[in-house]
């Protein structure tokens, strides 16, 4: 919002100098100084912080489930593991691994049950968007979700 202002005040002085030229004229214009709001990523660069929700039910852990904000460089919020979960997720940013791609609906999976717990990721991870779901309902999710461990707690 603050650079939106801070355009719409840059583009309204650009439009005020064009409409006064005899004013221009008699004093010579001064450059502006960068204006801090202006610095930075603009609209539609990416960023590439990582800031996840993760919500986990039905763990067998009960100090795990609840809702965790974790973000990455530097690691932070209120995930209990923040460094070693933030770790993990550069890793697998650097093998080109996304941990958050759903199971392949085609993949031939075990029939196991790893228990009822539940997981929600949302936010942005390497300045793209994130909304997964996990589960321990068959053997390629309970993969899926011990991969991502320790961003997901592990289940019992």
């Amino acid at each position: 919002m603050l650079r939106r202002l801070a355009l719409t005040a840059v583009a309204s002085l650009a439009a005020l100098s064009a409409a006064a030229p005899a004013a221009t004229a008699v004093t010579p214009l001064v450059p502006l100084p960068p204006l801090p709001l202006l610095q930075g990523d603009w609209p539609g660069e990416s960023d590439e912080r990582t800031r996840l929700t993760i919500t986990v039910s039905e763990s067998g852990n009960p100090a795990a489930n609840g809702t965790f904000e974790l973000e990455c460089d530097p690691a932070g919020g209120s995930h209990p593991e923040a460094q070693r979960a933030c770790d993990l997720l550069d890793e697998a940013a650097e093998s080109g691994d996304n941990p958050f791609v759903a199971t392949d609906r085609n993949a031939m999976c075990t029939q196991q049950a790893g228990g009822p717990a539940a997981a929600r990721v949302q936010g942005t991870w390497q300045g793209e968007d994130v909304d997964a779901r996990f589960s321990r309902a068959n053997g390629c999710e309970i993969s899926r979700w011990n991969k991502l461990v320790p961003v997901l707690p592990s289940a019992r």
